[in-house]
This record gives structure tokens, C-alpha cells and sequence, in this order.
């Protein structure tokens, strides 16, 4: 089943509207995922250095009868590999793992005070120039960040991947991601769980045949963000693609954004970690 899935122009490249998250999937189990993705018509799949499943993730694509130039690969440096030469040695890393000679995106982990901002941004953007990176990002960091980053760079910054789900307004950073042309990657897009018991969504999701998954994912990708659910659930899998034969009206988007509440954020544990003015 090999339908080609609608892009998000990002920087200076198309990133695919959804993609498997590969978060904590570990022991083999990413492989296994990602070639399942790839056989129901997934595009696009996303992993980091520090989930330690990279190498599963260069399994698949060895293994994967869909060629390499139609895969979106995504990766994202650790926060202890931003300083000149580190950062390009783990690259190097990323990419013997993961059996490709270049990454579609390479992002920013989270934000970190030191090395300075713009000495890990130059870093990445000579990641990019020499070919082992088409497009370069940020992941986690704030707006005022993304635009000092944006600001910092040569190449332009593709996307900001940050949590992002119906429970947790992410407003002030969309706008921040339109002005400079990038989009948003939506992590932990269905709030772990969370969505599947919510009456709006399920109200929604009823007028359609979807269930409240279904809706919450096609409402981001309907703002233009970029959504990377993660599962271990071959079915959910399955589910969580199948979201582009229908489309939520104004009212219905309107009363998926009407859910946000201050208390929305799942990850507030690893802000506390990692705050930008953290020592």
C-alpha cells in the first residue's frame, strides 16, 4: 500500500505530514515498527541518538524493498555532543548506524547554555553543507530561541519538534514557526494516550467513523504541523495513518484548539532538566 503522503514545505524541504515516532522503542522492537511503517505506506521515520535505537532503525531500511530517496529519515543530536567537532563526530555515528550517507533532517535535541548557541548552530550547518544532513532543526526550544537559532544560521531552520497535542497550546510557537518560514513537529501528538477518552473528540470522530486519535492527528496535520505518533501496536499503526479521506471543519478545529488548558503539558519533568538557564 504505497500511497504517497501528503508533504509540509519546511525550510528548504518537504517533510512528510506523518511519521513513526521511534521513542522507547527498544530491544529490536523499532525494526520492527518501522518496517511495518513502511510497508503500509509511512514515509517518513523518526529517531534520535539518545533512544539508542538508531541502529534498529538502519535495520529497516536496509531490509525495506521501498528505496532509500522516498524515506524521510530524522535524527537528533544529544545534548553532550554540541560543541565543534563533537557534533560532526556524532553525526558520523548517526549515519554508520542508521546505513545512510545522509540524513533528510538532523535536529537539535533540546536547548543547553553551553557551548554558546551559535557555535552548536554553526556546527550543524556545516553538517549540511557537507552533504550528511539535507535539512537542518531544532527540537524543544522556545521562541525566543528558535529565532536567535534562525538567526544564527545560514541554512534555514526546517522545524522546531516539540510537544504538541489538542491539551497544550502551542500558539505563540507556530506563529514563531510561520514567520520564518519552518514548520512544527508534533511529539507525543495524542498526549500519551490521553485523547481516547475525550468526549469532543469522540463526538467528532463519530460524525466520521475515526476514532479520537484519528481526529487529533488530523487536526495537526491540518495546521500544517508535522505529527510522529509513536506505537508498538501494529493495528494502531495502521490507524494512525489513516487519516487523509476526511477533513474537520472550522468549528470542529476550533473545538479541538478549545481543549488546551495551562496544565495541558506532559513534559514538564524534562523542562525542569533541561531549562535553558540550567548550569
Amino acid at each position: 500500500m504505497s500511497n504517497p503522503t501528503p508533504g509540509v514545505r519546511s525550510g528548504d524541504v518537504e517533510i512528510p505530514a506523518i511519521g513513526l515516532g521511534t521513542y522507547q522503542l527498544e530491544n529490536g522492537m523499532a525494526q520492527i515498527m518501522t518496517e511495518k511503517a513502511l510497508e503500509l505506506g509511512y514515509r517518513h521515520v523518526d529517531t534520535a541518538q539518545i533512544y539508542g535505537n538508531e541502529q534498529d532503525v538502519g535495520a529497516a531500511l536496509a531490509a525495506t524493498g521501498v528505496a532509500r530517496g522516498e524515506i524521510f529519515v530524522t535524527t537528533k543530536v544529544w545534548i553532550d555532543k554540541f560543541a565543534e567537532g563533537d557534533l560532526q563526530r556524532s553525526v558520523d555515528e548517526s549515519l554508520k548506524k542508521l546505513r545512510v550517507d545522509q540524513v533528510d533532517l538532523l535536529l537539535l535535541h533540546w536547548p543547553k547554555p553551553k557551548p554558546a548557541l551559535a557555535e552548536t548552530i554553526a556546527a550543524l550547518n556545516a553538517v549540511k553543507a557537507d552533504g550528511r544532513a539535507r535539512a537542518i532543526g531544532l527540537s524543544n526550544f522556545p521562541s525566543a530561541l528558535m529565532e536567535e537559532a534562525a538567526g544564527l544560521s545560514e541554512a534555514p531552520l526546517a522545524t522546531n519538534q516539540v510537544e504538541y497535542h489538542p491539551y497544550l497550546s502551542q500558539k505563540t510557537l507556530r506563529a514563531t514557526a510561520d514567520k520564518l518560514g519552518a514548520s512544527l513537529t508534533a511529539w507525543s501528538p495524542l498526549a500519551q494516550g490521553k485523547v481516547g477518552d475525550d468526549p469532543v473528540l469522540k463526538a467528532i470522530g463519530d460524525k466520521y467513523g475515526k476514532s479520537p486519535g484519528q481526529v487529533t492527528l488530523r487536526w495537526q496535520v491540518q495546521q500544517g504541523v508535522i505529527t510522529i505518533p509513536r506505537t508498538k501496536n501494529p493495528a494502531r499503526l495502521a490507524e494512525n495513518f489513516a487519516i487523509f479521506d476526511f477533513a474537520l471543519t472550522d468549528e470542529e478545529m476550533a473545538a479541538v484548539y478549545g481543549l488546551a488548558r495551562p496544565d495541558g503539558r506532559i513534559g514538564d519533568w524534562i523542562d525542569a532538566a533541561f531549562r535553558w538557564d540550567a548550569e
